[in-house]
């Protein structure tokens, strides 16, 4: 058994009150740390922790929720940026040779703002705490379609590209703080998200993943909890896909 080194450690995870987020907060909280447990949606706290309802594009809140992690504690180790939402649609919708529709700037800016912007202003609000505390941890949710591309979801890959861009500057840019930045790419995960998908798309999914089965959220809870511990201590600016070897394609 791999000794994590996490106990007693201090993990924000964004986006717990469900799904990934959820099973990522129960899971530092088995391994003995104090987790703060941020979403826009009401939730519950983990044992031993806090809740508190965040939206992670409002700098005023986030850095509050900063100051109530660092009040209780004292120190913040890993931040688990799992925030993120949809809105899909094509970029332009063709029939009968005329317009019938587009991606629309509501969709595009919302799905940006809370996956790419969510995750600027958090770890902006971080880092400096970390510093003070002698290094940490930052884990940044991504995509399988931020590698590859997604039909129909023009905003969501822009974001999760964009996600694994901003983590290999700021591994370049951090590690001299002693923090470490990596991201975490899900393929194919039954979430919620997930489940109001039409049959025939789920279905498509699966038969995409060689392993033959989707993930579960506790899949990706334990990437981010492997990424946070001490086994990877020589880990930075790293993208690992937790997708069952997901072969993409339109």
């Amino acid at each position: 058994m791999i000794e994590t080194g996490l106990k007693d450690k201090v993990v924000i995870v964004t986006g717990a009150a469900a799904g990934i987020g959820k099973a990522t907060a129960r899971r530092f909280a088995r391994e003995g740390c104090h987790v703060a447990s941020w979403d826009v949606r009401e939730g519950e706290a983990e044992p031993g922790g806090l809740f508190r309802q965040v939206d992670v594009t409002d700098a005023a809140q986030v850095e509050a929720a900063m100051e109530d992690a660092m009040a209780r504690w004292g120190a913040i180790h890993v931040l688990v940026n799992n925030a993120g939402i949809i809105r899909d649609g094509q970029l332009i919708k063709y029939k009968e040779g005329a317009l019938a529709g587009q991606m629309s700037d509501e969709q595009f800016d919302s799905v940006v703002g809370v996956n790419l912007k969510g995750v600027f202003v958090c770890t902006r609000a971080v880092t400096p705490r970390m510093i003070q505390s002698g290094g940490g941890v930052i884990l940044n949710a991504s995509s399988v379609v931020g590698l590859y591309g997604n039909f129909g979801q023009t905003n969501y890959v822009a974001s999760k590209a964009g996600v694994i861009g901003m983590t290999k500057v700021w591994a370049r840019e951090l590690g001299k703080f002693h923090i470490r930045v990596n991201a975490v790419a899900p393929g194919f995960i039954a979430t919620d998200m997930t489940k109001n998908m039409p049959e025939k798309i789920l279905k498509a999914m699966i038969e995409h993943t060689p392993v033959g089965r989707p993930g579960q959220p506790e899949d990706i809870a334990n990437a981010y909890l492997w990424l946070a511990s001490g086994a990877a201590s020589f880990i930075s600016g790293a993208v690992l896909s937790v997708d069952g070897g997901v072969v993409t394609g339109t």
